[in-house]
């Protein structure tokens, strides 16, 4: 079953982590940008890069493929979005329970499964989020205890 579950994972990763060095390429090469912009573009180039990369030496049985792969994961677990600093990170799928964090806090969930998702800058929504991306902690999971 683990080897089910960990090709499942590599999938997630290379496709994910195409996808979204692409867009990154793509965003980095195609407009004009500067200062925190530019540098988290950078940044998400070489995430998505580091996640494609741990796929494939996942999928390939690579011993260095599952510790970057716990990597990846670890990487996508948090969700924080705050007034003053926000972050978020997926490659293939997503499950996020996130809470918004006012007077009266609400819960909230959403997924999705074929994506990739970059977020990290200054700044941020005047109520703030924090939250967990749960596909990325049960994969996390799998992945460091599923020997």
């Amino acid at each position: 079953m683990h080897s089910f579950f960990t090709r499942v994972i590599a999938v997630f990763e290379i496709a994910g982590g195409l996808y979204g060095l692409v867009r990154q390429v793509d965003h980095l090469l195609g407009s004009r940008m500067s200062g925190l912009d530019a540098v988290a573009t950078v940044l998400g180039v070489l995430l998505f890069g580091f996640i494609l990369v741990a796929g494939i030496l996942l999928a390939s049985n690579d011993g260095r493929g599952t510790q970057m792969s716990i990597w990846a994961q670890f990487l996508q677990a948090p969700l924080l979005a705050t007034s003053f600093f926000s972050y978020a990170l997926s490659a293939g799928a997503f499950a996020n329970l996130s809470m918004t964090i006012q007077r009266s806090p609400r819960l909230g969930f959403d997924w999705a499964i074929a994506e990739h998702g970059w977020l990290f800058t200054l700044g941020g929504p005047s109520a703030a989020h924090v939250g967990i991306n749960l596909l990325a902690v049960v994969s996390w999971l799998i992945l460091r205890f599923g020997r």
